[in-house]
């Protein structure tokens, strides 16, 4: 099967920017690591993605657009169109000649025991924008067919694992972006995923909050601090964790953290010590023990989190840079794989990763 040429883009529950990442694939086993960009959002970005997130959380009609969601969508859609063109200004390439974009958009909303996934960005004017083919809404036919439509990646992990010859023993793909997820990979059994708890999201929420940043920088004041061992009983209370697989979270799903009494660098090291405790509350739930953990996504650059995973899951923890793969771009690797997938027909999800029915593609294809 030829290789196709594709960007594929992501914007995550952290809402830092826009990823864009190039890979040749046949959506299968083989995969060319391209070149990578990043467009951070501005400060007036995120605000408006903020009070998109807080008019999207009453929403039951999915192609509803109120208050902020309609002038964030714009923006989403302006900002890819922006990173795209931005990344191929900069390796000297013409948009025109990528095959396909695959292109997540910005979950504004994840209620998948309601039937509704709502990720904003259109994506018919993006195709227009780029004269490339966009494959976007890519978790909608899971979450129809009564899967959870997260997490998409794990298809993709899989086959680096394959292609890096690590498939031989068990190990775990850990996704540490706003919310975390694991994918599990072992001989002989189909991959496992599932969201598993918080990622970097209340830890960037409350450093905006108390300091104005956006985001622990280096984990330094998560090192700083000194978890509280009864605000961390009660984060881990709570019924998601004790659920198997698969399951998957919305970002403001622990939005309502037990912190607030805490100081700032208390507060960060107690939510470290929750998004380390609920990724090892998951790997106990697989069927063995990984003998690796790989680590990508914004928390990979956390050494905090990093430090926290590897003394409570007692497991060898390397980052995805570190057996060659992309830290930061790794996600918008997946979205272009899973785009070249839906391009074919090929299946973006499976029973053992969202609970699907049944192997299902997905994406809806628009043309320039």
């Amino acid at each position: 099967m030829p290789l196709l040429r594709a960007i594929g883009l992501m914007s995550g529950t952290s809402m830092d920017g826009v990823d864009v990442a190039l890979i040749e694939t046949d959506g299968e086993r083989t995969v060319g690591q391209g070149p990578s960009y990043f467009l951070p959002y501005g400060e007036a970005d995120r605000a408006l993605l903020r009070a998109a997130l807080v008019d999207a959380a009453n929403l039951t009609d999915r192609t509803a657009r109120p208050g902020a969601l309609a002038a964030a969508e714009a923006m989403i859609t302006a900002r890819h169109a922006e990173a795209v063109e931005a990344f191929c200004a900069a390796e000297h390439f013409d948009p025109r000649t990528i095959d396909v974009i695959g292109f997540h958009g910005q979950t504004a909303l994840h209620r998948p025991e309601k039937g509704l996934t709502i990720q904003i960005g259109d994506g018919a004017a993006l195709a227009r924008r780029l004269g490339v083919p966009v494959i976007h809404d890519l978790r909608a036919a899971d979450v129809a067919a009564g899967g959870q439509g997260a997490p998409l990646v794990p298809v993709y992990h899989r086959a680096l694992i394959e292609a890096v010859g690590l498939d031989d023993r068990p190990v775990a793909l850990v996704n540490i972006g706003g919310v975390a997820n694991v994918t599990f990979v072992a001989p002989g059994l189909d991959p496992i995923a599932c969201d598993c708890g918080p990622g970097n999201a209340l830890i960037d929420d409350l450093m905006l909050a108390r300091t104005g940043a956006a985001m622990d920088r280096g984990g330094a004041s998560a090192l700083a601090g000194e978890a509280n061992a009864a605000a961390l009983a009660e984060l881990l209370d709570h019924p998601f964790f004790a659920a198997p697989p698969p399951k998957s979270l919305d970002r403001n799903a622990f939005a309502r953290a037990p912190v607030e009494r805490l100081s700032t660098l208390d507060a960060a090291a107690t939510l470290v010590e929750f998004t380390a405790e609920a990724i090892a509350l998951c790997l106990r739930q697989m069927p063995d023990a990984a003998s690796l953990a790989i680590v990508c996504g914004g928390g990979a650059r956390n050494p905090a989190i990093l430090r926290a995973l590897g003394r409570r899951t007692n497991t060898q923890v390397e980052t995805a840079d570190a057996v060659g793969w992309s830290v930061d771009a790794m996600e918008a690797q997946a979205f272009a794989y899973l785009a070249v997938r839906s391009l074919r027909g090929l299946p973006i999800t499976f029973p053992t990763t969202t609970g699907a029915p049944r192997a299902m593609c997905g994406g809806v294809l628009d043309m320039p």
